[in-house]
């Protein structure tokens, strides 16, 4: 948005009155970013509760812009030893996400494939499904409200530790035992409502191609395999989102060798995961010395307010804390949910250091584009993950974009908090660009937008906090700063 189109921040106590650049239109609940509920995997529906603790060295490959009328998404893992899943990740986002800016057909960027249209968004989120012994499963979910697209999609990884090998998810199906897998499907499917002895011909019928529409199949807490189609697939597209859960005893003859270790390790885990990787890396976030209490009285001396959005991120954010520690300053980070569930000890670190942790949603939706229920989840998730983290609930929240209206407001105790000053970073990726727009254009009070999931912005903060501090900046929370003006 543009410096200063809105009223300062600080009025947004009470005041806030955005009007959303995106559609507001409500979003079926089966069609939400992340489904409704906490869960300590970030958003898995399987049934399985996936300990994170078993993830060493995993970082979040998060990137977003702060474009309303443009606005995009998308993070996923990368576990260490399974570079190959993390592979075939990548190369679905990146694909999905060009697609959506029109840069895969060549020429200037336009949003959701049409430039200058309101309302597209891309989201993509991630849930871990098993990461135990030696599989590890997990599930992207797409949200592209593209004029063109219909909402939701999801696709689950699969890596096979003990072959060190990504699987699609047919792979879980013995070879020989596809037929009879896809048959039991079929029957099954022929008994629900919008669907017809076509549609389900038209996409499993064909053996060559069946395997595309079989890309959503993970196991339940107690061994069934369940297996999500998209909207307009095997049905109608007025039918949505169909899913078949087929019970322990009837899949697992047809199990192929891998699928019964995935299936094994979602029922009974083992204590660990070991993928094969010929070492794992696990950077330890180290709380910085803490700068004790802040008297400073921003009526008096020159304040700014640094934020910093959508991580944890490793290593970034404590190579962050270490330059903040550097000069005593003192930051908000706006944390995505997802993201606190797999680095708790980050977040926990920022706390001892004595920064501030704000609500950022649990995966970095447009809320305006949400049901009342659905952004309840998305903030309450977050804080519960917070407060699982930190033994403190947050009371600030930034809505992602800056989007915000009526709904978000009245769904939510959380104070709303935007920015004054925006770097734009997930543009340039340029540190001297980005450290050179907040100090040519902040002012006493600003609140200033960063992201530390980019160590372009992370090499940027130092050369800000060196010439602002020399201009006799002091570098406070965003609660610091409203409690004394």
């Amino acid at each position: 948005m543009p410096r200063r189109a809105l009223a300062p921040v600080l009025l947004l106590l009470g005041s806030l009155a955005l009007t959303a650049a995106c559609s507001t239109g409500s979003t079926p609940a089966d069609s939400a970013p992340s489904p409704d509920g906490r869960s300590r995997t970030g958003g898995n529906d399987t049934g399985a509760q996936v300990d994170l603790t078993r993830l060493k060295g995993v970082s979040i490959v998060s990137d977003s812009s702060t474009d309303r009328s443009c606005p995009w998404a998308t993070s996923y893992p990368d576990v260490p030893g399974a570079g190959a899943m993390t592979a075939a990740m990548k190369k679905d986002v990146e694909g999905r996400l060009a697609v959506f800016l029109g840069t895969d057909i060549g020429g200037p960027p336009s949003c959701g494939g049409s430039a200058g249209s309101e309302g597209p968004e891309l989201n993509v989120s991630f849930s871990f499904l098993v990461a135990s012994g030696d599989v590890l499963g997990v599930r992207l979910a797409t949200v592209d409200r593209t004029s063109n697209a219909d909402g939701l999609d999801t696709r689950t990884y699969w890596y096979d530790g003990a072959a060190k090998k990504y699987r699609p998810s047919p792979g879980l199906i013995a070879d020989d035992s596809r037929d009879a897998f896809v048959s039991a499907l079929k029957k099954r499917l022929l008994k629900r409502e919008g669907v017809t002895s076509d549609t389900v011909e038209a996409s499993l019928g064909d053996r060559e191609n069946r395997d595309a529409y079989l890309d959503d199949m993970a196991f339940t807490a107690d061994g069934a395999l369940k297996v999500d189609f998209d909207r307009d697939t095997v049905g109608v597209p007025p039918a949505g989102r169909i899913s078949v859960t087929l019970p322990k005893a009837t899949v697992t003859p047809w199990l192929s060798d891998f699928g019964s270790r995935a299936q094994q390790q979602t029922t009974d885990p083992d204590d660990k995961l070991d993928l094969g990787a010929t070492h794992t890396p696990a950077p330890t976030v180290a709380a910085q010395p803490h700068p004790g209490e802040d008297t400073t009285d921003c009526s008096k001396v020159k304040c700014i307010a640094l934020t910093f959005d959508d991580g944890p991120a490793a290593p970034e954010t404590g190579t962050l804390l270490k330059y903040l520690a550097q000069y005593k300053a003192r930051a908000t980070f706006f944390v995505v949910g997802q993201n606190v569930a797999t680095h708790p000890d980050i977040v926990r670190a920022e706390m001892k250091s004595g920064h501030e942790i704000a609500n950022h949603s649990w995966n970095h939706p447009v809320l305006t584009n949400l049901t009342p229920a659905q952004i309840r989840s998305q903030l309450e998730r977050t804080t519960a993950a917070i407060k699982d983290a930190t033994g403190q609930e947050p009371t600030l929240f930034r809505p992602p974009y800056g989007a915000m209206d009526d709904r978000v407001k009245a769904a939510t105790s959380l104070s709303p908090v935007l920015w004054d000053v925006d770097t734009l970073d997930w543009k340039s990726h340029d540190p001297a660009k980005v450290a050179q727009t907040v100090i040519s254009q902040a002012e006493p009070n600003d609140v200033v937008l960063v992201h530390d999931i980019h160590p372009t912005s992370v090499a940027a903060v130092p050369e800000i906090l060196r010439t602002l501090t020399a201009r006799g900046y002091h570098f406070v929370t965003v609660s610091h700063l409203r409690a004394t003006l």
